[in-house]
């Protein structure tokens, strides 16, 4: 199943779609990083025409998971579900959309600050590094 930023469904092919809200948030800022970061990978010709931003958790760091954010060119129609944010297509798969409920993907350009940043209010706490999370 696909969905809109709005949370309102992408329209399907072959079943009506449904209303719901988007489980994630990817923000306005963070899409429009993705897309640079798209743009300039297709410019210099390393990646493909269709590209989207991979969400995932992975088992690992100090406190038990992670969080991941590649680009993919593939999707698994069995296991991912599709979201639409700001125009940049989000995969998540559907394990570790169990962990991702209600998280927020946003990206920072500050002083004290760059890069992308993943609020999950169902992490229960963090390391003192802050990389990784555990439920």
């Amino acid at each position: 199943m696909s969905t809109t930023a709005t949370g309102t469904p992408a329209p399907a092919t072959q079943a009506a779609p449904e209303t719901q809200a988007a489980p994630i948030t990817v923000t306005e800022k963070a899409a429009a990083e993705v897309k640079r970061i798209i743009a300039d990978q297709q410019g210099a010709g390393g990646a493909p025409e269709k590209i989207y931003l991979r969400l995932r958790v992975v088992g690992g760091g100090c406190s038990g998971f992670q969080h991941k954010l590649d680009l993919d060119p593939q999707i698994n129609e069995k296991l991912d579900e599709v979201f639409d944010f700001h125009g940049v297509p989000v995969v998540v798969d559907r394990r570790s959309l169990m962990y991702l409920a209600g998280a927020t993907v946003d990206y920072h350009d500050d002083l004290n600050r760059r890069g992308f940043s993943i609020t999950n209010p169902s992490a229960k706490s963090t390391c003192g590094c802050g990389s990784s999370f555990s439920m």
